[in-house]
């Protein structure tokens, strides 16, 4: 009985240090931020940097609460984020497709390998304009750069994962007579999934970088849009706020996305 008790005591105790671990780190990035924001504030009543380029924390407030008001920022916001989405999910998927094609033929993936390599090495964004000529300027092409701009990463991250699952499984697999999508699905899918994960949380950034780029070149809505907006009339108040919005939300994502990963690996035990 005692080594029991001992051993939750054990436990209770581990299980409090990460709970206090969480709490530090979580003081610290808050403590970070208020610090950025007050040095940038200080900055530039103080003259330190530019206030006309550069604007301020309280200017940018003031921006947002005014067109939350005027009802003008939500449908940017929307539109934005409808996009992001959107992207975010095809490209993902996509990349996950095929890195699952891949991996099914050996023959498929010696032919692809240059030509994935290729795609890796290509600035997406440089595409842009070839994509909105092919689609049309519209969601459509927005969402498109979205997607593109994460699809390759996640093959190939995804891919690798696949390659580096132990060996062993498939022989002990193989010699209970799985077929080959049984052992897929029961031993080298499970085993990608932290990496799958790993991928969504880089894709989170990349579909956002490829939702603004498309939003510069073709857009009429959106935050990419106020962004190149700003810059035409000098406004770099409504720069700056469409900056930190961006921030936000890719922040609010990365925890949408932190959640599922527990979630996802509490159940696929």
């Amino acid at each position: 009985m005692k080594e029991n008790k001992s051993d939750k005591q054990l436990f209770q105790s581990y299980k409090n240090g990460i709970k206090r671990e969480k709490k530090i780190v979580f003081a610290w990035q808050i403590a970070i931020l208020l610090v950025f924001f007050t040095v940038w504030e200080v900055a530039t009543r103080m003259y330190w940097i530019d206030p006309l380029i550069f604007s301020s924390p309280s200017r940018v407030f003031t921006v947002i609460v005014e067109r939350l008001s005027d009802g003008s920022l939500f449908s940017h916001v929307q539109v934005t984020l409808i996009e992001t989405i959107i992207g975010f999910l095809v490209g993902t998927l996509s990349g996950i497709i095929l890195a699952t094609m891949l991996w099914s033929s050996q023959r498929f993936s010696d032919i692809a390998d240059p030509y994935i390599v290729v795609m890796n090495a290509m600035p997406k964004v440089a595409l842009g304009p070839i994509i909105i000529v092919a689609i049309g300027p519209g969601y459509l092409a927005i969402i498109t750069m979205g997607a593109i701009i994460s699809v390759i990463v996640t093959t190939l991250v995804v891919f690798s994962a696949f390659r580096e699952i132990d060996p062993n499984y498939e022989k002990v697999m193989r010699s209970f007579g799985a077929t080959k999508w049984q052992l897929f699905k029961e031993a080298v899918f499970p085993a990608a999934l932290p990496a799958m994960i790993s991928t969504l949380k880089v894709n989170v950034g990349l579909s956002w970088v490829g939702v603004i780029v498309g939003e510069f070149l073709v857009s009429k809505q959106g935050l990419g849009y106020l962004i190149i907006y700003g810059f035409q009339v000098f406004d770099f108040s409504l720069v700056m706020s469409s900056l930190v919005l961006i921030a936000i939300f890719a922040a609010i994502m990365y925890k949408v996305v932190e959640k599922l990963e527990k979630w996802l690996i509490k159940h696929s035990r």
